[in-house]
């Protein structure tokens, strides 16, 4: 029988086997297994990762009514600070898995948060708001050589055995940057200046990516991959035709999607009466992002021990649960239903993050850009989205939204572990 008559439908096409053989041969791989020092190493070092990308990323976020007063700019181009890095980064994704397969993961990790810690740091020494804006531009897309990335190496590297909670202390790493990014500078800014502020949290990055670099071990199961833009469309397109993956980048769209909107219009509500919260009061809500470390570490464990497919629903009715408490009046179950968003939402974003890893068949940065690509769309689209919504029938409105959105992301977790039960 000819070699490609084994190709299944979500591998790259038969011109690029030559590409692929060594993952199809699947030779004797050498895996970090759980419990050693090098497992300690990869996982701490990428919980490093985790952070230092979602603090560089979101520490602008506080900060828009102090650029917009101190630039004498309206708020919406104030919040383009942030999205204008969530954007390059979506795109940034996609080229950064590409070039992986070619130069390897952990020097294109390192290289992507030392630039971005750089790009911080200028921004915060920067005098006009438009190089700001080309910088954090910059900055997003370089943080794209991370999060991609990241999710390939430790899918090439970890024992399928400890994946899970690998990459739940890799999630919770996110989780813990996302919160201290914007607690820290929005404090910090609060007592000295946004400038001193970004400058701490550029200088921090610096040293993240140097700790990174240093325990992370080698890659001993990466094989480099000369390729044509054709490969990579190919690989992408491969992986979009597996149905059980195309579940789990539905999941990644909807799921923060939700988790984006309940956050970017909770602040609208809690502003005005009967609650009329300060911007210090409502900025602590971010604390809550602590529960999602733990929940990111705790999914990815019960993952492992109970099953993937067990474990990310449970999280998704979680975050249901959450977002329909948040329509209760007290401020005290306004607060738990957002405790248990961010929880639900951690725990299946961690469990998610590593199927894609194992069900993915060859080229799996491709398919993890994919995975990526879904999750800042949910957050950007959505989140958007979400304001016309409140605009139009207040919270009752974004709940129904964002409800609804989870709901089809629980029918894609159930399709996607009926597909793969059964192939």
């Amino acid at each position: 029988m000819p070699r490609t008559a084994s190709l299944r439908a979500d591998e790259p096409a038969s011109q690029n086997v030559a590409h692929i053989e060594p993952e199809e041969r699947e030779p004797e791989k050498q895996f970090l297994v759980r419990g050693t020092p090098p497992y300690r190493r990869a996982s701490l070092a990428f919980f490093m990762s985790g952070f230092s990308t979602f603090a560089l990323l979101y520490c602008v976020q506080p900060l828009m009514p102090i650029f917009a007063h101190d630039f004498g700019v309206s708020p919406a181009a104030s919040s383009l600070s942030l999205s204008l890095s969530t954007g390059f980064l979506a795109v940034a994704i996609f080229l950064a898995a590409a070039v992986s397969e070619r130069f390897g993961r952990r020097s294109l990790m390192f290289v992507s948060l030392l630039g971005a810690s750089i790009c911080t740091i200028a921004c915060a020494v920067m005098p006009d708001w438009n190089a700001i804006l080309v910088i954090r531009a910059l900055e997003g897309f370089l943080l794209g050589g991370v999060p991609a990335v990241a999710m390939a190496y430790l899918s090439e590297e970890i024992d399928p055995k400890g994946l899970g909670a690998s990459m739940g202390l890799y999630i919770a790493g996110n989780a813990f940057g996302g919160m201290a990014g914007r607690v820290f500078t929005g404090v910090l800014a609060e007592y000295t200046s946004w400038r001193l502020a970004l400058g701490a949290i550029g200088v921090m990055g610096i040293a993240a990516a140097i700790g990174f670099l240093i325990l992370l071990p080698p890659s001993r199961n990466f094989v480099p991959r000369r390729s044509t833009m054709r490969y990579h469309v190919d690989a992408w397109l491969g992986h979009l035709k597996n149905p059980a993956l195309a579940m789990l980048f539905a999941i990644g769209f909807l799921a923060m999607g939700s988790f984006v909107t309940i956050y970017n219009y909770a602040g609208f509500r809690l502003v005005a009466a009967p609650y009329n919260l300060n911007q210090t009061e409502i900025g602590l809500i971010f604390t809550v992002y602590l529960f999602g470390i733990a929940a990111s570490w705790a999914g990815g464990h019960l993952g492992d021990r109970f099953g993937h497919f067990v474990v990310m629903p449970l999280g998704i009715l979680v975050a249901v649960a959450g977002v329909a408490i948040t329509l209760a009046p007290s401020l005290w179950l306004i607060i738990l239903g957002i405790v248990l968003l961010t929880s639900g939402f951690f725990m299946a974003h961690s469990v998610a993050s590593a199927l894609v890893g194992k069900l993915a068949r060859g080229t799996k940065g491709h398919a993890s850009s994919l995975y990526l690509l879904g999750y800042y769309l949910g957050s950007s689209v959505a989140g958007s989205l979400g304001g016309h919504f409140w605009s139009a029938n207040g919270w009752w409105a974004v709940v129904a939204f964002t409800g609804g959105m989870l709901v089809l992301s629980l029918i894609a977790a159930l399709v996607s572990r009926r597909i793969t039960l059964r192939a």
